[in-house]
């Protein structure tokens, strides 16, 4: 199996940032939307402890307009943008065409959710498939992961929701072409925003493991 890009989201603490950004990670995600519980409040520590971050930054948004999220993409140097709304494919192509590296989010619960991906033709660099919940953000559940055999597009995508230590032999036999990254999120906190970075690593450790069956 290739090694896939692992993204650790819905950060916030410093202290939290600095032990997850020492494990081997490659994307580590901050929530810019309001609503969530692990949103992220524009405070000086903040505000230090994302710009220090080594590893790739990735700003998660919700409907925001243009300014708004270039605004933020400045204020914390990030260098990937996750939209999580109904952000129409000119804002994609537009975050792109500035140098930004692109996530799209699609909701999942039936073979024709994924026909919406679509309509995002050579806007973004990835897609992220997660499970259809009511209102934005993650649920903590999972979809039936045999539905990404249906999808059919060029753009690679990471799997959301509901990943968990308990899930490694399932994500494992992933065999998609486009099968970029795993997107890590409340199945490995403490609380809202606070990861446990013992689950964490065990978890990586496993997962990059090339004789996983």
């Amino acid at each position: 199996m290739k090694e896939l890009k692992i993204k650790v989201c819905g950060m916030r603490d410093p202290e939290n940032i600095r032990r997850i950004e020492a494990l081997d990670v490659d994307l580590v995600g901050f929530v810019f939307y309001a609503e969530s519980p692990r949103y992220v409040q524009a405070d000086n520590n903040s505000i230090e402890a994302i710009r220090r971050c080594l590893k790739h930054k990735v700003g998660v948004f919700v409907n925001e307009t243009l300014e708004q999220i270039l605004e933020k993409a400045d204020l914390y140097q990030l260098s990937f943008l996750q939209l999580h709304g109904n952000e129409a494919s000119d804002l994609c192509g537009n975050l792109r065409q500035r140098g930004y590296s692109v996530i799209k989010a699609f909701s999942i619960a039936s073979a024709g959710d994924f026909k919406k991906t679509e309509n995002y033709p050579d806007c973004c660099d990835y897609f992220l498939f997660d499970t259809k919940c009511a209102g934005y953000g993650g649920s903590g559940s999972r979809f039936d992961w045999s539905l990404l055999d249906l999808y059919c597009g060029d753009t690679p995508f990471l799997l959301s929701g509901g990943l968990s230590p308990d899930c490694i032999v399932e994500i494992s036999r992933i065999q998609h072409s486009k099968y970029w990254g795993i997107d890590l999120n409340s199945g490995f906190e403490i609380s809202p925003a606070m990861k446990d970075t013992g689950k964490l690593k065990e978890f990586i450790t496993k997962i990059r493991k090339p004789d996983i069956k």
